[in-house]
């Protein structure tokens, strides 16, 4: 038995060593003798990434005598350091201090085979150091024929003969989510035997298995699953970015909310569930952290900007640490700015979840149900503002440093609005949230009628306020924020097509910002923000001005840049925001996604999709930047990090949505019958509510 055993991994070592360009499947075969021969349940295992897998060493092989007994196989990325085992009682520690996080998680499976069908023994756990360690073992039956009817493999002496096809993802493990060297058990197919060896007629058809995988699409799983965090033991959110040609990190290894969004989105339609139910829920324990900076707090509803796993000592015993997580809430931010988009996103991502997965158990709890009602006391807070848009100051979203955004950015309240639809949607029908929830209609109805009323913008609006009277003192004013004539830009008269429209980027008493702003527009389109009409002709803009809003590179984050004077005054000579750069009209390939839902519910996809076309020329090969420069999106940014998360994150839920375009509707808000007739009743009377006393407003309890 032992000879046989020697001969097989001699006969494995020699043909990997010898580089034959022997099929990966033919290595497994002869692995899987080895397995037959110790007649024992094996896990094959392999730090090796690509399509070749050396599984013919003795690395492949230890005892499983049951499921209960778990063991922790670690394995070098040479094949010399074997066998060495761990008992899973002792912790995992994945991450060490002073480290960046560039931990993989890996899911291991071995096979058997039993009357009932085929089975696999899966595993989960995580690498840190170019170690690997299975932490949790789970038997699961796969979906295919029963062992008795697979062509060319009986049960005939107790021999089972199998193949393993490498490099596809699975669902959830054991409440963990999969990394990208998942070995999946396809169906098996008839081999034959050929010196003693076992051989699969089929290997290239059945390696291909339904469809090619796009090798830049198989590439940015790959990245997006090296940024994941790990939170004891738990996947918990992604870095900023993995770039390992920067030796300033700055805050670029925390987990930011806003960035992992989109790496949320692409895990859920994924099927990868449990990254985003730890995201959500430890984010939530993080909103009731003290949040000072000089002596003064913000709203408990605050949620941070980001977060970072720490590794700390723990109190009283020098050799033990334990992990940590440690929120800015924007104390250590440059600028000092909090994330008014935080919480929002937060609530949108919660809905998604709870819509793709079906476990509304997460926004039924009595901690999600308070997070969410904080946020909304914090938003919904009386205030000395007339608009029912949100006033907040520079810096406080996406574009996050100063660019003259301050007051009531268009961003900020596509966000705000739809983070109150998916709100109301998931908020528990009690008695303690009646005031709460109509505080948030009445809010949702005034806020639309103010954006779509005076955001919009096109040809003939664009005529109509170069015909504005100044200086109206009347509850009737046309023009309600005297708004002067003379601050249409001269651009704005060339650049406006006679087809499409915008909403303005900011309005504020006379003074109206003309520049696109491109999440705000998407978003509004996705929640419902703007109108149908509307919707479509904001795509048709872009169609129209796709020379300057994509070019060489999708998005202009902003368009068109402050430029002289003008740059110097409101960014204060801000050497990151140079005109055509960074927030300041540079092209952020992350707004692929919200581009890409936005296109998927007015039913227009080919606009996504040639804008994905135009990021597949060159992204992966410039190693998926966070953003770019010059007009055209021509050069790298300046000071761009490489291998941004959410580059890449952006990116593939655009992929995923192109393909199956039914998945947008966990990020789509339709319009309620109840606001539009409200708001055609606002539309048919004067807007001007009858003058009076007021009555007393009831409170609501948190």
């Amino acid at each position: 038995m032992l000879e046989k055993i020697a001969a097989y991994t001699i006969l494995g070592l020699f043909l990997y060593l010898s580089g034959c360009s022997i099929s990966n499947r033919l290595i497994c075969t002869i692995v899987l003798q080895q397995r037959h021969l110790i007649e024992s349940q094996v896990v094959i295992h392999s730090d090796y990434q690509g399509d070749l897998l050396p599984m013919a060493t003795a690395e492949a092989g230890f005892h499983m005598s049951t499921v209960a007994s778990r063991h922790i196989l670690w394995s070098n990325l040479s094949f010399y350091g074997l066998g060495t085992r761990h008992s899973s009682s002792a912790p995992v520690n994945c991450r060490k201090r002073n480290v960046p996080t560039r931990v993989k998680y890996s899911a291991l499976s071995g096979t058997h085979f039993s009357s009932a069908g085929k089975c696999k023994l899966q595993g989960t756990g995580c690498s840190h150091n170019r170690k690997r360690a299975i932490v949790r073992w789970k038997p699961v039956c796969c979906k295919s024929q029963h062992a008795e009817n697979l062509g060319g493999v009986t049960a005939k002496n107790e021999h089972r003969r199998l193949f393993i096809d490498g490099a596809k993802d699975l669902g959830p493990l054991n409440g963990m989510t999969n990394g990208p060297n998942i070995l999946e058990f396809q169906d098996v197919q008839p081999l034959k035997e050929n010196g003693g060896l076992i051989i699969n007629e089929h290997t290239e058809e059945t390696r291909t298995h339904n469809a090619v995988i796009d090798p830049i699409e198989e590439e940015a799983w790959d990245l997006l699953r090296d940024s994941i965090v790990y939170y004891c033991g738990s996947p918990i959110g992604t870095i900023a970015a993995n770039d390992p040609t920067s030796s300033n990190m700055l805050n670029y290894d925390q987990v930011f909310i806003r960035d992992f969004i989109p790496s949320g989105i692409a895990f859920l339609l994924k099927g990868e569930y449990d990254i985003v139910r730890n995201f959500i829920l430890h984010t939530l324990q993080l909103q009731s952290w003290e949040k000072t900076m000089d002596c003064h707090s913000p709203g408990q509803g605050l949620m941070p900007a980001s977060f970072k796993v720490r590794t700390v000592p723990l109190d009283g015993d020098d050799n033990a640490t334990e992990e940590v997580l440690d929120p800015d809430f924007g104390e250590a931010a440059i600028g000092r700015v909090a994330p008014v988009d935080s919480g929002l996103w937060w609530i949108i991502l919660l809905r998604a979840y709870g819509k793709i997965s079906g476990d509304r158990s997460v926004q039924e709890r009595i901690d999600v149900q308070t997070g969410i009602k904080m946020i909304l006391k914090l938003c919904l807070a009386d205030g000395f503002d007339m608009f029912p848009t949100l006033l907040v100051t520079d810096g406080s979203c996406m574009i996050d440093r100063r660019m003259g955004i301050h007051g009531h950015p268009l961003e900020i309240q596509a966000l705000f609005y739809s983070a109150l639809l998916c709100a109301r949607e998931m908020l528990a029908p009690e008695d303690g949230s009646a005031d709460l929830l109509r505080a948030l209609n009445n809010r949702l109805v005034a806020l639309s009628f103010h954006i779509r009323e005076y955001y919009w913008t096109d040809l003939r609006k664009l005529n109509e306020i170069y015909r504005y009277k100044t200086e109206e003192y009347s509850y009737d004013a046309v023009n309600k924020f005297n708004i002067y004539p003379d601050q249409i830009p001269p651009w704005l008269v060339e650049w406006m097509p006679n087809k499409g429209g915008y909403l303005i980027g900011n309005l504020q008493p006379a003074h109206m910002d003309f520049r696109f702003f491109s999440l705000g527009n998407f978003w509004s389109v996705v929640s419902g923000l703007a109108t149908l009409e509307q919707s479509h002709a904001i795509l048709d803009l872009i169609e129209a001005k796709w020379n300057d809003l994509v070019v060489d590179m999708p998005f202009k984050i902003c368009y068109p840049a402050l430029e002289g004077q003008e740059w110097q005054i409101i960014t204060g000579s801000d050497p990151k925001n140079t005109p055509w750069s960074y927030h300041n009209g540079g092209s952020w390939p992350t707004l692929l996604w919200q581009l890409t839902v936005a296109c998927t519910k007015m039913n227009r996809p080919e606009i996504a999709a040639r804008a994905v076309e135009v990021a597949e020329r060159r992204i992966a090969r410039d190693r998926w930047p966070e953003y770019y420069d010059t007009k055209k999106g021509r050069f790298i940014g300046k000071q761009a990090r490489l291998f941004q998360t959410w580059s890449i994150a952006g990116y593939l839920v655009a992929k995923l949505l192109l393909n199956n375009p039914s998945s947008a509707k966990i990020l789509i808000t339709d319009e309620d019958p109840e606001l539009v007739n409200a708001f055609s009743c606002m539309i048919s009377a004067n807007p001007r509510r009858t003058r009076g006393r007021k009555n007393s407003k009831q409170t609501y309890i948190i």
